[in-house]
């Protein structure tokens, strides 16, 4: 018996069939022996219950006899980097810490995004007349200058 091997392009397909406005994909892998991971988030967050849904959706479209395979469905969670622009636009005025390619490192607020890169305001510390102060300063960051963008996670 010959399996034929599921492609991304037939995941985003089935999604676009389920997903509602608010929703929007962030990840899809399909590995070897069809393995499929589905990352998917909305505006106002995804609960299990969406993701059931959305992975009975997709399981319902797949015949198990000519396309074998693994299917998980989740939402990226916190810990994860961002990595598309709808995420940036839903984290907009959170904290986040930016890893550049070069290895640069910088913690601020996400202000704004766009499909260029994004700004981030941080405080920098510095010196005038001999006193510390520190002074609100905004970066630009395009995004193929990014190794990672994370959520700083706070239980302040």
């Amino acid at each position: 018996m010959i399996l034929k091997m599921i492609t991304k392009e037939k995941i985003q397909i089935l999604l676009e069939e389920v997903l509602s406005d608010d929703m929007f994909v962030v990840d899809i892998t399909v590995g070897t022996g069809n393995s499929i991971l589905v990352s998917v988030d909305s505006d106002a967050g995804i609960s299990v219950g969406e993701c059931v849904q959305i992975s009975r959706h997709i399981e319902g479209s797949l015949d198990r006899e000519v396309e074998d395979f693994s299917l998980e469905v989740s939402s990226p969670g916190l810990s994860l980097p961002l990595k598309v622009l709808r995420q940036y636009l839903k984290n907009i005025g959170r904290e986040v810490e930016v890893v550049t390619k070069s290895g640069e490192k910088q913690k601020g607020i996400l202000k704004s995004a766009n499909t260029e890169g994004f700004e981030l305001e941080f405080l920098a510390k510095g010196r005038v007349d001999g006193k510390k102060v520190e002074e609100t300063k905004m970066l630009t960051y395009s995004f193929d200058q990014m190794k990672t963008v994370k959520i700083v996670i706070s239980f302040n």
